[in-house]
């Protein structure tokens, strides 16, 4: 879960990471009264920032300056209801000004291609740091982690003597790096990141801007993380297979995906899709991931279905299952037993592709059902383009 800037900034202010004085408006009215608070601590300067889960929000025009409160308001009339990158914006942040000589980065994060984790740190931060990694890397300090020992006072010093920092800089940096440290891993981060990382005039080092992505997998042992969550922009159907415990993500396309097993499904995916190129110029795309993981039961099946069968959007669906522990004549009793739960709400056709343990067996319990809108295919390639076919015409 990615989390807006202002909630990263509290939980940055909860691990002791210096940051300046912030609070959210959802309208321009209270972005004036915000600002008439906090202004009066920075001269009454105040930064007006829209909280939306994307970057480049300040080339976007989604980040403004305001030298009084008025100032502030008419700003965040401003920003209140803009897109960004198909982001609309729904609250700013009223940031408290600061007077700033140098501007730094630093993150932390999971390192997947190397299985570990990683920091990075420069002593050129700002908007374009992505640039500055593609076009000079050698300005960009990157530190491998031990999970079991962090970020100590040892790796930090590591850390900002890679980055170039002078000494005096350097050592006011190290206590903040242990800092977002304990942020990364008390609160079971994938992703801490600081842009800018700054220095003030007065020689403070302030975390002036934040991003942090959290471990859904941590959430047993993070309950109130549930309280970050954007219940307002999830789509309705992915909170709805949450409920239902799939792992499901909505796509755009037509053609609804019931895989067991990630590496499956995403194949699946990638099969629709040259499918729907291939057969049907286009007309044809997955229009959802749902992986039912290791078992296949009436119950899950149903579930599956229910949710998919809820999108408007979709035309077709193509379940995709590879038997293993679980055999294909105990996925096949679940789909005809799930088609009996669902009854009116299944009216769209079904292309099954059964593979693996009693594939044979399977396939004759799925032909002996004769549902009419049920398809059987033997192969992944002729079910795509069966499933991408259906869609395109209905």
């Amino acid at each position: 879960m990615d989390l807006f800037e202002y909630q990263a900034r509290d939980m940055f202010e909860k691990h002791g990471v210096p940051v300046l004085a912030g609070a959210t408006a959802d309208t321009p009215e209270e972005a004036l009264a915000a600002a008439q608070e906090i202004g009066q601590r920075s001269g009454g300067v105040t930064v007006v920032k829209a909280q939306v889960k994307t970057g480049g929000r300040g080339k976007a025009g989604g980040v403004k300056v305001a030298r009084s409160a008025e100032e502030a308001r008419a700003a965040a009339e401003q920003i209140l209801g803009m897109d960004i990158k198909g982001h609309t914006v729904h609250r700013v942040m009223i940031a408290q000004g600061a007077q700033i000589a140098e501007e730094y980065y630093f993150s932390v994060l999971l390192d997947r291609t190397n299985r570990s984790l990683l920091a990075m740190c420069s002593v050129e931060g700002g908007m374009d740091i992505e640039q500055l990694a593609v076009e000079r890397p050698e300005a960009l300090a990157r530190v491998e982690v031990d999970a079991n020992t962090g970020i100590d006072e040892a790796k930090a010093r590591e850390i900002v003597e890679q980055a170039g920092f002078d000494a005096e800089t350097g050592a006011k940096i190290v206590p903040v790096l242990q800092q977002l440290w304990a942020v990364y891993r008390d609160e079971d981060a994938t992703l801490v990141e600081v842009n800018p990382l700054v220095k003030t005039e007065a020689g403070d080092i302030v975390a002036l801007d934040g991003k942090v992505t959290l471990d859904a997998n941590a959430d047993y042992r993070q309950a109130h993380h549930a309280e970050l969550e954007d219940k307002a922009s999830t789509d309705p159907l992915e909170a709805q297979a949450k409920e239902l415990g799939l792992n499901y993500v909505k796509l755009d396309g037509n053609v609804g995906i019931i895989g067991n097993g990630a590496g499956l499904v995403m194949s699946t995916l990638d099969v629709v899709a040259y499918a729907g190129e291939d057969h049907t110029g286009g007309a044809a795309k997955p229009a959802n991931f749902l992986d039912i993981g290791g078992g296949a039961s009436a119950e899950v099946m149903a579930n599956g279905l229910h949710v998919i069968l809820g999108d408007d959007q979709v035309r077709s669906v193509f379940v995709n299952v590879f038997g293993g522990i679980t055999s294909c004549d105990a996925v096949a009793n679940g789909i005809v037993k799930a088609l009996e739960i669902l009854g009116d709400e299944e009216n769209k056709p079904l292309v099954v592709r059964l593979d693996g343990n009693n594939v044979e067996e399977g396939r004759r319990i799925l032909a002996e059902a004769n549902h009419p809108l049920v398809f059987i295919e033997e192969t992944m390639d002729g079910a795509a383009r069966r499933a991408a076919e259906l869609a395109a015409a209905n």
